[in-house]
């Protein structure tokens, strides 16, 4: 007897493995959620309380098995099952653990379908010579997504094949991050909301299941939220979020009921109350930016909040090419990085603007530099002596012109010898050596804001490269 997945229909094995092997599985039923290639759902019922997992593999291909998590004691269970590939036959084992013995049931199989229209063909990869390129990387997988309707989050890996997705209609992934508990954490904007700027918060889980989900206007989630999103070792959340003012312009040519945006920190809990907020405006005085009224629309722009090796905050702005330090309790500024800040900066670290600034795991200041001001983009990294208020310039990686990018982008260690950037404008992400080195390349279908490294073992068992 065969379970077949075909084109999203599902057969139920209503009674067939009934006392199967004395595993006391009454009924075993497939679905794909979300109609997704990659995912396979099995929900197993059983006569009696016990936990189950699944063995299973790509039919002719025994030898590389995987397997799902252990299920908790009980007679309803549910397994997802991944690391699948499109247009594949596949073969699974239900093992039941009760009392101290371990059965398995008969062997059955199912057929993933192909790849939905709309991703085939989305990446492509260029690496003349597979042997430069880390092992490290090849273990690992990129993630990126699609902020566009629908939106779409990719995790590929090293051949630029979709080993992961995960879909939603009607809206897009403006910004997504990994997380420290190993979940995917996302601003979700309609066509509404430009750029990286949104009104919805989903983390979903490896297995695709919906963790959190809070929409604006409910609880505390007041504000539009854009850029970033990243949790905290409380696992709330922290955002970017668009704070307007109404003030008095007059002095600088404006009016007197006129209105400021800008940025702040929005900080929620599970639930979406506010845990903690901070406002640019609690820093700065408008009135004092002689280019005000040329930016009131945008003041400032925000385009990326990290956590410093101490807790507190690391938040860059685009339009002033500086980066702060917030105390994470009071929101004092504790200094400012960059353009007319308080460091000593070499020459040929002098940048203009910086996205995806975050302390990597050398303790390095790392940014990538849009470079507008000689249209050629760069990735810096700065040892910061916070005493003495000086940076030394510890990496310096230079784009070619042909992947200029004037907006968005990002720069990440893959171990410790190479870097994926981002150069979201030409659709592109390159991985240099320390030096700056070509070693591969993806070209793309969509604009990526970002592109993230995820070590393989961060998501074993669920992906793995075997």
């Amino acid at each position: 007897m065969k379970c077949i997945l075909l084109n999203f229909l599902v057969f139920v094995l209503g009674g067939l493995l009934a006392g199967c092997g004395g595993t006391g599985i009454e009924t075993i039923s497939l679905s794909a959620p979300g109609r997704n290639t990659l995912k396979v759902r099995i929900d197993v019922k059983t006569s009696h309380s016990n936990s189950l997992w699944i063995e299973y593999w790509q039919k002719g291909d025994s030898l590389k098995k995987y397997t799902t998590l252990h299920t908790p004691a009980g007679t309803e269970h549910k397994l997802v099952l991944t690391n699948l590939r499109p247009s594949s036959q596949y073969r699974y084992q239900v093992i039941a653990a009760d009392g101290g013995s371990e059965t398995k049931s008969k062997e059955y199989d199912f057929k993933t379908p192909a790849y939905p229209m709309w991703i085939q063909d989305f990446f492509r990869v260029i690496a003349p010579d597979s042997t430069v390129v880390p092992q490290t990387f090849k273990d690992g997988f990129v993630l990126i997504s699609r902020r566009e309707t629908p939106g779409i989050i990719f995790m590929l890996d090293a051949k630029g094949e979709i080993r992961w997705y995960h879909q939603v209609n009607g809206t897009g992934f403006k910004t997504t991050h990994f997380t420290r508990n190993k979940t995917i954490l996302s601003i979700l904007g309609t066509d509404e909301y430009p750029t990286s700027y949104g009104n919805e918060i989903l983390e979903v889980s490896l297995a695709g299941d919906t963790l959190l989900h809070l929409k604006k206007g409910e609880a505390d989630f007041k504000e539009t939220v854009h850029h970033e999103i990243i949790l905290n070792d409380k696992s709330q959340v922290v955002t970017l979020s668009v704070q307007t003012k109404i003030m008095d312009l007059t002095s600088v040519g404006g009016t007197a009921q006129d209105t400021v945006k800008s940025d702040g920190i929005l900080v929620l809990d599970r639930k979406g109350k506010k845990v903690w907020s901070w406002s640019v405006f609690d820093a700065l005085d408008p009135l004092k930016d002689p280019k005000i009224m040329a930016e009131k629309k945008d003041w400032m722009h925000a385009n990326s909040v990290s956590f410093d090796t101490d807790g507190n905050y690391l938040v860059s702005f685009y339009n002033n090419g500086q980066v702060w330090k917030l105390d994470a309790g009071t929101g004092k500024v504790i200094w400012k990085f960059g353009k007319n800040g308080d460091f000593a900066i070499p020459k040929e670290g002098i940048f203009d603007q910086g996205h995806a600034v975050h302390k990597n795991a050398q303790g390095d200041l790392m940014l990538f530099d849009n470079g507008t001001s000689r249209e050629q983009t760069r990735t810096l990294a700065f040892k910061l002596d916070e005493k003495n208020k000086t940076a030394a310039l510890t990496r310096q990686i230079i784009l070619p012109k042909e992947i200029y990018t004037a907006r968005m982008g990002s720069a990440y260690l893959v171990g410790t010898d190479a870097i994926l950037q981002c150069s979201s404008k030409t659709n592109t992400v390159v991985l240099t050596d320390a030096k700056g080195k070509f070693l591969w390349m993806l070209k793309s279908q969509i604009m990526p804001y970002r592109a993230e490294f995820i070590p393989g073992n961060l998501v074993a068992p669920y992906l793995v490269n075997k």
